[in-house]
């Protein structure tokens, strides 16, 4: 078996109405890089409004509004995590007017996360 060298994150429940919970994938997501490990974040369902422009810049995981959600996002691209959208929630959740920010890497389709979980050198974590 090999060393595992990937991380692929599906974001999947989280919606704009609790944005803590978009947290903690984020989170593991900087913490998997720091361990050098490659790291893609996929957006799916509802949760892909957190990568439409303007709207995580308006939401917080805690009261005291210290940190913007979209700040974690742009803090894990820093890092090098791909932030990756469904193309059938995009179709779904994203008004034809809206784009995605800029630190999104790309659309994908759900075949992409199904692929990371079959290869042995990848692991899953899905929230």
């Amino acid at each position: 078996m090999t060393n595992p060298t990937g991380l692929a994150i599906l974001v999947s429940t989280p919606d704009v109405a609790h944005p803590e919970q978009c947290v903690t994938p984020l989170i593991h997501a900087i913490a998997a890089r720091a361990l050098d490990v490659e790291v893609e974040v996929h957006f799916s369902g509802t949760a892909i409004r957190f990568l439409v422009d303007g709207v995580a810049k308006q939401l917080f995981p805690t009261s005291e509004k210290e940190k913007s959600i979209h700040e974690f996002l742009h803090d894990a691209a820093e890092t090098g995590v791909g932030l990756l959208a469904c193309s059938m929630a995009k179709e779904s959740w994203v008004g034809k007017n809206e784009t995605l920010i800029p630190e999104c890497k790309g659309i994908v389709g759900a075949t992409s996360f199904i692929v990371r979980a079959l290869d042995p050198a990848w692991r899953t974590l899905t929230f």
